[in-house]
């Protein structure tokens, strides 16, 4: 009986040591949490305006970490690099030489410039450095306004070249009556256009990569937007609120339709594409299905809705109906009607402007506050780019704490 009752409690014995080692490991989990919680609290408290020297500081060490990763990256790939240089030394010899190629070197570096600055632009927008530039309605949305506007008042889109695209001015040449179509503006506009939508689809890029590489090599990745998108996956059942219901619809419709759901993501002005991004990443979607569908996407679909938008807006009559409307506004209609007024007859005497013919109108105060707006969203995000390496740097510092911890 003794020995029977022995048995028994060895049993008991090794059931409670294991719900206390359970336990244990459960309590070292939920700390764990808690410390990574308050990690992340103290990182983006990091902000020039919070703690101005700090991030300063950090943000410069994470510069020169960065460019050391490059420059290890680049002497990796030194081969590559150094054909890329030798060519071009022999392009600044074959565009420094005189002769009769020059004017097609001249037309082709003209056209590179201009389609570099819109992808720049367009990668700004969605690379995901700080906030993210709205480079769209900073600078394109008031590029396709103004070949609205002066395509109508012009009745021509044929504008002199130079000045435009850097200044638009009438051609000299007669208007024809009805010669303006919304075709012949979409025309007019359609590189630039798809020059900016090829530079958000690339902006969409590192997300991909991120979540790819986490995936293949099975290390812990170091981004929060996807360890938000593993919590998600985990938590996919018990999702309650709107918005984790909306990424896991955007999840599933990548998942399972593929090509064609990445098309349907990337055609419609969409928040929740990084998500995408890092959903094909994950799920090991090939470079080119990704890439090819978010292209076609943002250059072409979402990019022809975005210009007709623009395009039927800033139309003559749709112009001229909302400054009327805005004269029918109670009290203040007159006041507010004036400035619009002003600015587009300044506007209309610009495009009417010959040289040696004066100084056309000055700039009225809605050009002003445009001008300032543009310059504090540019500076507001230089400031979110510091405050986000610097945020960087310090979860750097944190990782290295909590890897010298599991070491000792």
């Amino acid at each position: 009986m003794a020995e029977n009752g022995a048995g028994l409690e060895l049993p008991q014995r090794r059931v409670g040591a294991k719900e206390q080692q359970n336990g244990k490991f459960e309590k070292e989990a939920l700390s764990l949490a808690e410390r990574k919680q308050r990690d992340r609290e103290e990182r983006l408290e990091l902000l020039l305006w919070k703690k101005p020297l700090l991030t300063l500081h950090y943000f410069l060490l994470e510069t020169l970490l960065t460019l050391k990763e490059w420059i290890c990256k680049l002497w990796q790939q030194r081969a590559t690099a150094l054909a890329v240089i030798l060519g071009l030394v022999l392009f600044s010899f074959a565009y420094s030489i005189e002769g009769a190629h020059q004017k097609y070197v001249q037309y082709l570096e003209k056209k590179f410039m201009w389609c570099a600055y819109w992808v720049g632009l367009g990668i700004l927008s969605s690379v995901g450095l700080g906030t993210g530039l709205h480079t769209f309605l900073l600078y394109l949305g008031p590029h396709i306004a103004s070949v609205t506007l002066a395509a109508y008042e012009c009745g021509s889109v044929n504008f002199p070249e130079p000045p435009y695209p850097d200044q638009i001015i009438c051609p000299q040449e007669e208007a024809v009556e009805g010669s303006i179509s919304l075709w012949t503006i979409i025309s007019k506009v359609r590189l630039e256009a798809c020059m900016w939508g090829a530079g958000t689809a690339i902006g969409e890029l590192p997300p991909y990569f991120m979540a790819r590489a986490a995936r293949l090599s099975g290390a812990e990745p170091d981004d929060e937007d996807y360890e938000e998108f593993e919590e998600m996956l985990e938590q996919a059942e018990n999702a309650q609120d709107f918005a984790t219901r909306a990424k896991l619809a955007v999840q599933k419709m990548v998942q399972k339709v593929g090509f064609f759901g990445i098309l349907a993501c990337a055609s419609i002005p969409n928040p929740l594409f990084d998500l995408a991004g890092i959903t094909c990443g994950h799920f090991l979607v090939p470079f080119w299905t990704f890439f090819g569908a978010t292209l076609i996407g943002k250059a072409v679909i979402k990019m022809h809705i975005q210009k007709l938008f623009v395009i039927i807006t800033f139309s003559k009559h749709i112009v001229e109906q909302m400054v009327s409307l805005i004269g029918a506004v109670p009290l203040l209609g007159a006041s507010l009607q004036k400035p619009f007024k002003e600015y587009l007859e300044s506007q209309r005497a610009k495009l009417h402007h010959r040289a040696g013919e004066g100084t056309p109108a000055g700039e009225n105060w809605l050009s002003w506050v445009f001008e300032k707006v543009v310059i504090f969203m540019v500076c507001y995000f230089v400031c979110s780019i510091i405050n986000s390496m610097a945020q960087s740097y310090a979860k750097r510092l944190q990782q290295q704490k909590y890897s010298e911890e599991k070491t000792k």
